[in-house]
């Protein structure tokens, strides 16, 4: 399959949906709950034995990754609950969330 197949235009999809350091819960980032959304991607983070980062990072990083492949195409108001949701993965972890 060449470039712009559809095998590859999906990788990212197929990155969020199995990624190999968490296992995500479906349909997690469709809430508009920003604290379900740091719970759940912390419980996935803390229950992995293939991360191999901390599992603040490992969260953090899949929380980031997702908001990053959506782009555009994410409407302003998932986005506010996702960036919120960063806050919320801060304060569950320990850390200060920044400002």
């Amino acid at each position: 399959m060449g470039q712009g197949s559809k095998k590859t235009a999906k990788w990212s999809q197929e990155v969020t949906a199995h990624s190999n350091a968490l296992d995500i819960e479906p349909g997690i980032f469709a809430s508009d709950d920003p604290r379900k959304i740091a719970r759940s991607l912390k419980r996935s983070a803390k229950a992995s034995d293939r991360r191999k980062s901390s599992a603040f990072r490992s969260a953090m990083s899949m929380l980031s990754f997702y908001i990053n492949r959506a782009g555009s195409g994410l409407a302003d108001e998932q986005r506010r609950v996702l960036e919120n949701a960063k806050d919320e993965l801060r304060t569950d972890f320990g850390r200060e969330p920044p400002g």
